[in-house]
């Protein structure tokens, strides 16, 4: 019975804890906000400065208006595995793909006979030069 008690009050420490240690991180983050405004937008578009309660009007407003960050959800992601996107136009190229697997012999070709074949080639294109 002890054991349960103290579990259960180290639990409900920790969700308090975690619950403070949020409120902490908002309110830093809306200070934050409060003094980036105050330095940047007087002397970039001549707004005035703001006090710690407008900035938290700001936050609060651009939360609402451009989303807190969850991200959209689908019916994949309740069965707990990750959505992906899926483009439909992905598969109409796949007709039109190359084959890259030869590549794999590239470096033999190049060994063997690249190097060689690039050399020729070289001195080819000199001698045109010096016909002209």
């Amino acid at each position: 019975m002890e054991q349960k008690t103290i579990h259960y009050v180290t639990k409900a420490f920790k969700v308090f804890a975690m619950i403070v240690l949020g409120i902490l991180l908002f309110l830093l983050a809306n200070y934050v906000l409060m003094r980036l405004w105050n330095w940047l937008m007087p002397d970039l578009f001549g707004l005035p400065t703001i006090g710690y309660w407008k900035a938290l009007g700001i936050l609060v407003l651009a939360k609402i208006i451009f989303g807190f960050g969850g991200g959209g959800h689908s019916n994949s992601s309740k069965s707990g595995k990750k959505s992906k996107k899926h483009f439909k136009s992905f598969d109409k190229c796949r007709p039109m793909r190359r084959d890259f697997s030869d590549w794999e012999l590239y470096d033999d070709f190049w060994k063997e006979e690249g190097e060689k074949a690039f050399k020729d080639y070289v001195d080819k294109h000199k001698n045109k030069e010096d016909d002209i």
